[in-house]
């Protein structure tokens, strides 16, 4: 297949998709609006099927994997947010069908791939970006990387998305700070409290990851196959299948909040001033705090 916004390579038994949109850190559209969400479940779709495949490799092109969703389109999927004279609040239903088709039909789809799926992490690895960190079986960060759920101060408090495979990797106090400050932090400290296996200097990230792959490539096709699908049984067994339940149902209901007068509603300060200041006061906010 030919993609617009990702890059797909195969070199024998590994499979990379590259996040191709640079010039926006590689961020996240919503399924439906043609861009790198589309492209790149389609492209991970093409490796499950592929019974060559037996790695994929994750990465992004730029300076960073990715800056996670893109916050000049965040909400219009819904139909929200234009500003447009005679906008109607967007509907539980239109919520809900778009938010499930998210998380239930397509980023559970990496959690539950049948190949080997590693993260090749470097610059920003923010929001949806840490959640392929998250759903993926191993992650080996640059030591430049940085992390955080940053979307969680839009208005987030802790939840809107798959919430137990980031519980699983570093245990439910750490997760629950993370989230519900939102903060950034280093790669040493995502290396120190599971969230990545390793971290390596910058300049060796790409050598690192291709001689994982490489091993990882000497086990047997129907051994890979067998242990994902065990590891998949595991998931089922500690609760992962109805977490995608969770995540769907909550975000909808988080995109429908309302706002106490005083209250920062980002997409308020988008129409107004525009993304670039209302980004920067979302987390100015925070300054000194976190």
């Amino acid at each position: 297949m030919q993609y617009k916004t990702v890059i797909y390579e195969k070199n024998k038994n590994i499979a990379t998709i590259t996040l191709n949109q640079p010039g926006k850190l590689n961020a996240w559209d919503f399924p439906g609006q043609g861009g790198q969400s589309d492209d790149f479940y389609a492209a991970l779709k093409e490796t499950a099927q592929d019974d060559d495949v037996k790695v994929v490799i994750i990465r992004g092109a730029g300076k960073a994997f990715s800056a996670g969703h893109d916050l000049d389109t965040v909400g219009f999927v819904y139909g929200m947010g234009t500003g447009k004279p005679g906008e109607k609040r967007a509907s539980q239903r239109t919520r809900l069908k778009i938010d499930r088709e998210w998380w239930y039909g397509r980023v559970m789809g990496l959690l539950y791939h049948p190949k080997i799926t590693v993260c090749q992490v470097h610059g920003y690895c923010l929001g949806e970006g840490q959640s392929l960190v998250e759903m993926s079986d191993i992650s080996i960060a640059a030591d430049d990387a940085q992390f955080g759920h940053t979307e969680q101060r839009l208005g987030f408090a802790g939840t809107g998305g798959p919430m137990l495979p980031l519980i699983y990797k570093v245990g439910l106090g750490r997760a629950r700070e993370l989230l519900l400050t939102g903060r950034l932090f280093s790669a040493a400290e995502a290396e120190r409290i599971g969230l990545v296996s390793r971290i390596v200097p910058q300049d060796k990230l790409e050598e690192e990851v291709r001689k994982l792959a490489a091993a990882l490539s000497l086990l047997p096709k129907d051994g890979i196959a067998i242990g994902k699908a065990g590891l998949h049984a595991t998931y089922n067994a500690m609760g992962m299948s109805g977490d995608a339940i969770n995540a769907y149902m909550t975000h909808t209901l988080f995109t429908n909040l309302v706002y106490d007068e005083g209250e920062w509603v980002f997409f308020k300060e988008r129409r107004n001033k525009g993304t670039k200041a209302a980004f920067k006061e979302r987390d100015k906010r925070y300054d000194g705090l976190v």
